[in-house]
């Protein structure tokens, strides 16, 4: 009797702490849900969204929009669903906050200079990996979005293009191609 109602106690105690880490996690992902809604996210990175007719089906898929930075190229917003082929599938959380925060993807390269991850940098750890946790939880979009297109390269998608003001600094300069890319 006494061993039953121990395990009785520890089963409930077990389903007590698996359900705070569960609730945590909720947390976390919808802290990570209104974090990506302020942010406008869906802004760039929804087809459609730039057309007047944001594609919810493919909510966070991938624009099918352009963003022209002269002399850098032009930059389609990504997949930033967890989609294993198109998406952020293979990228840890880790490797998004780094992102987020620095701008750096995990294959080292800089992200384009129209992602504000300047501005991202400010993010607690906390509410980067909750953004990091929410992109995760999404149902995966198989979309993989054309680009980037080098400043001398034919774009396949409508362009808006980005227009500096008097004032503003100069943009970085272009990075060098990769071997075996056009320049």
């Amino acid at each position: 009797m006494i061993r039953s109602a121990l395990c009785l106690g520890f089963a409930a105690l077990l389903l007590f702490v698996a359900g705070g880490h569960a609730n945590a996690s909720d947390k976390q992902v919808a802290r990570g849900k209104y974090l990506v809604s302020v942010g406008g996210c869906n802004d760039c990175h929804t087809p459609g969204n730039f057309l007047g007719k944001a594609d919810m089906t493919r909510y966070l898929g991938g624009s099918d929009v352009g963003f022209d930075m002269p002399g850098l190229g032009v930059f389609v917003g990504p997949n930033l669903t967890p989609d294993k082929a198109t998406g952020l599938g293979n990228w840890s959380a880790k490797q998004i906050v780094t992102a987020l925060k620095t701008g750096v993807r995990p294959d080292g390269r800089q992200l384009a200079p129209i992602m504000p991850w300047m501005a991202f940098a400010n993010l607690t750890n906390g509410d980067a990996y909750a953004i990091a946790a929410y992109l995760k939880s999404l149902k995966p979009v198989s979309n993989k979005v054309p680009g980037p297109f080098g400043p001398n390269e034919k774009p396949t998608v409508f362009v808006m293009t980005v227009v500096r003001g008097a004032g503003m600094p100069p943009l970085p300069p272009a990075p060098a191609p990769a071997p075996g890319q056009q320049k």
